[in-house]
């Protein structure tokens, strides 16, 4: 491994105190900007849509659209803070996403908020498309009864009985064509041929009073704010269960001391990088969560990193005191650690900054989780494990720590003797 330092001698342990004060000092701004917040006007924590609940409007294409055109045009509108997700085609692999639905902002929950969401894409889609100032109505956004209208009032089959029963059942014919041979988005009249009792005459009509547009909306709903108070109550079981697990094997690998302040350090870290996006104004969704994860993860494997380092040294160096040996471990390690962390921080970094708004909250959780989780394992973590000795008073040798004792427990040697010669502890 590259050594980026020749045998460093820092005393972690002494500069314990600063890492608890910088840690309460970053906890105590994030939290009060979280609960200044927290009002009925704010509702605390930044949520997105994915929590707050809104508006979704499935919309296909023809062909598959620009999103950041899309968005840019939403914003027009005052949708700035709309999501929109693409919708790929998985039986066609390495197909462009035709569909995507796009998420508003709650507004209500009546059909007049759904008309009015509908309305607002509709504006955004046609400023893209040009179909705002259209002469003909927009076949893909034609209705079984505005369809049945038209042909009754063009009577293209020169009917003289029923003629409103027939071509509400052509209608009907028509467009289950366009649903669901063509998704919604018919492309070319002359494929309605195909359909039964459309006639030369019949698709005359069509193409004389309807244009093609590029998109159709599929379907509006809500998804109401108590579905959203459900997905954050399942983040917070599921970031739970994660640290509930790691806890559970660190205990078992090492000693359940080490997984409580492992724990504790990872509690610590995500509650930093809340903190921040409260000061910082980025809304936490379903990406985000997704990103904490990977914080508790990554910051995990660090510390379990260090924490191996202790128990090996706690063997070796008996006659040192358990915070000397904890120095010496993360000084052994530190190489590692920057060059693992800063390479990922380096990556994500530009991923923060060149990345575009779709990925700007989720890529900001791994740049402030990469640089807390990295400074927890060290200044938050070992310092516990360190202060958790100190306080049972075993800390005077280094035999005498948590690893030590744990394994002293398989022999007939007290925790914090040397072995006599010639016999292992």
């Amino acid at each position: 491994m590259i050594e980026l330092f020749k045998q460093p001698n820092i005393d972690w342990m002494g500069k314990a105190k600063y890492f608890f004060g910088l840690s309460l000092l970053l906890l105590i701004i994030g939290w009060t900007s979280v609960f200044l917040k927290g009002g009925p006007a704010h509702g605390g924590l930044p949520y997105s849509i994915d929590f707050k609940g809104g508006t979704n409007v499935d919309v296909r294409f023809a062909h598959p659209p620009n999103v950041d055109q899309l968005r840019s045009a939403l914003s027009q509108q005052g949708l700035g803070a709309s999501e929109i997700q693409a919708i790929s085609d998985d039986a066609i692999p390495g197909a462009k996403a035709n569909e995507v639905v796009i998420s508003l902002e709650q507004k209500g929950q009546t059909d007049q908020a759904l008309d009015t969401s509908k309305a607002q894409v509709l504006t955004a889609l046609n400023a893209i498309y040009g179909q705002s100032n259209s002469s003909h109505s927009d076949f893909n956004a034609a209705t079984p009864a505005s369809l049945t209208a038209f042909l009754t009032t063009r009577d293209p089959l020169l009917l003289t009985t029923n003629a409103g029963d027939r071509y509400q059942q052509l209608a009907k014919q028509i467009l289950q064509y366009r649903d669901k041979s063509s998704d919604g988005v018919l492309t070319n009249f002359d494929d309605l041929s195909q359909v039964a009792g459309v006639t030369p005459q019949v698709l005359a009509s069509l193409k004389d009073g309807y244009a093609l547009g590029p998109f159709t909306i599929r379907n509006v709903e809500i998804v109401g704010p108590k579905v959203g108070a459900e997905l954050r109550l399942q983040a917070v079981y599921v970031t739970l269960y994660a640290l509930a697990g790691m806890l559970v094997y660190i205990a078992f690998r090492f000693e359940w001391v080490y997984g409580a302040a492992a724990v504790l350090a990872v509690f610590h870290d995500v509650l930093i990088t809340l903190g921040f996006f409260s000061l910082l104004h980025f809304e936490i969704s379903l990406t985000v969560i997704a990103a904490l994860l990977t914080l508790v993860g990554y910051s995990m494997n660090d510390t379990i990193v260090i924490f191996d380092r202790i128990r090996e040294n706690n063997r070796l160096l008996r006659r040192e005191s358990f915070a000397d040996v904890v120095n010496k471990s993360i000084n052994q390690t530190l190489s590692r650690t920057i060059l693992t962390s800063g390479l990922t921080f380096l990556t994500v970094l530009v991923l923060f900054l060149m990345g575009g708004q779709v990925l700007r909250a989720f890529s900001f959780a791994l740049v402030v989780g990469i640089v807390v989780g990295t400074y927890s394992s060290f200044g938050i973590a070992a310092p516990l494990v360190v202060a958790w000795v100190n306080w049972r008073g075993q800390g005077a040798a280094a035999g005498a720590g948590p690893a030590a004792g744990s394994k002293a427990r398989g022999s007939d040697v007290a925790p914090g003797r040397l072995a006599p010669a010639g016999r292992r502890s």
